[in-house]
């Protein structure tokens, strides 16, 4: 593991916050870029008992978006390297074999969205809000995250403004899980947590890649896609101790095996 900079790490059990820490407003670059892509392609290295995560912001805003001193100096020749950089860290959130919630507030916008909406769950404190604002700096990119949380109207919409718009309009559209009082974020996102980290980890795991397998296949594939991890998932003790338990009407006990 390596020393990290702008990424704090606070183990609790079952469950974990990770922290984005660079001030004043956690604007991403290439450092912040490379510690995320590090910390969640490694996340049983840092976080081994962890089953849910909860990633937030330190400061007044989850991630206020890219270092826009790095646009200025972007040209054909230097963008292909620093937007691998940005994509590899979205994707490593991603594809974290442990659930991950994002607990946004103050504001998501940009590359803070597209880290927001990697994550598998989003809770919102009241009077966060979220923008692609890409357009309005000369560059593109955050659609399609952003069409993770909200219909593709509304991604045009937002995308061709680039306006801010509040995470309590936003949560209609089904992408938000709850805008909870900003007191209560961290509370409310770590419960969340904790109810997912009950489960078997094995299952967990496998459920995560079922989920990201199958969130753009058709109906049949799809559904084949999630039965055949149904069978790799009857060879672990966990299973049985899930059925059983339920059959006996008592709290599970987990090995991971």
């Amino acid at each position: 593991m390596r020393d990290l900079r702008f990424i704090e790490l606070e183990p609790d059990g079952p469950i974990a916050t990770v922290w984005l820490n660079r001030p004043p407003v956690n604007a991403t670059d290439k450092q912040l870029y490379d510690e995320i892509h590090h910390v969640f392609s490694h996340v049983d290295d840092y976080l081994p008992d962890a089953r849910a995560i909860v990633l937030a912001g330190r400061g007044p805003h989850f991630c206020a978006g890219n270092d826009l001193a790095e646009f200025q100096t972007m040209d054909p020749a230097n963008a292909p390297e620093r937007l691998r950089t940005a994509r590899e860290a979205f994707w490593a959130i991603y594809d974290s074999p442990t659930p991950v919630i994002a607990a946004v507030h103050g504001v998501a916008v940009g590359s803070g969205l597209a880290i927001a909406a990697s994550c598998d769950l989003v809770i919102a404190a009241k009077g966060a809000r979220f923008a692609t604002p890409e357009v309005n700096v000369g560059v593109l990119g955050g659609a399609k995250h952003l069409s993770r949380l909200v219909p593709q109207g509304v991604v045009r919409l937002m995308h061709f403004t680039g306006d801010l718009y509040p995470a309590e309009q936003l949560q209609a559209y089904g992408g938000i899980v709850s805008v909870v009082p900003a007191d209560q974020l961290l509370e409310e996102s770590r419960k969340l947590a904790r109810s997912i980290a009950r489960h078997s980890p094995v299952a967990l795991r496998l459920a995560k890649q079922s989920l990201n397998g199958i969130e753009y296949l058709a109906l049949k594939p799809g559904y084949e896609f999630e039965q055949g991890l149904t069978r790799q998932l009857s060879g672990y003790d966990d299973a049985k101790e899930a059925v059983n338990a339920f059959l006996e009407r008592r709290p599970p006990v987990y090995t991971g095996r």
